[in-house]
């Protein structure tokens, strides 16, 4: 009778661990799915930003086409890859890459520096690549936090039965770490 009593309390016990294990991962999961959709709202706020800058610039570099074009298809592409983190994260860096190249064009047009509209949008922007890269860190914390969960003893016993997956971080190639350089004078 006390074989089956320690039976029953290690079964139980082994339940309670496994309960225990399934909701931290859920509660990294949750943390997860919550950074990508605050970076998705980032992402969505420079998506919107883009057009208004590039019609803002256009009335005054009307002869910039090709830039112009570049800019909006990198906007829609990045749009497309949807919520592909890898395959975002690269359509968005090509995006970022592509709006200092806009905003570079004050150099050459003065009156853009003195337009109030473009250097409004110009300093939304920047609190938008600030606000990105802050989405971007939490995000990448709350992965690397499950990911850990995900591969390590006891709960990556539990994980793999209830379908919690490694995540992939939200990142840029590394060939493309280095910052276009661009003065904003």
């Amino acid at each position: 009778m006390s074989g089956l009593i320690i039976i029953l309390v290690g079964l139980a016990l082994l339940a309670v661990g496994v309960i225990l294990i399934y909701n931290v991962l859920v509660s990294k999961r949750a943390l997860v799915e919550n950074g990508w959709s605050d970076i998705e709202v980032q992402l969505k706020r420079r998506a919107d930003l883009i057009p208004r800058l590039v019609d803002t610039v256009k009335g005054c570099a009307a002869h910039e086409r090709e830039l112009f074009k570049d800019v909006i298809e990198a906007r829609n592409a990045a749009l497309a890859a949807g919520n592909d983190v890898t395959r975002r994260g690269g359509e968005e860096y090509k995006l970022a890459a592509q709006t200092p190249r806009l905003l570079a064009l004050k150099e050459d047009y003065p009156e853009l520096k003195s337009n109030e509209n473009f250097l409004a949008l110009q300093e939304e922007l920047s609190e938008t690549e600030d606000k990105i890269e802050m989405a971007r860190r939490f995000y990448n914390g709350a992965v690397r936090e499950m990911n850990i969960k995900v591969k390590s003893v006891p709960s990556n016993f539990v994980a793999g039965p209830f379908g919690f997956r490694e995540q992939p971080f939200f990142e840029i190639e590394p060939s493309d770490r280095i910052a276009p350089n661009v003065s904003f004078d």
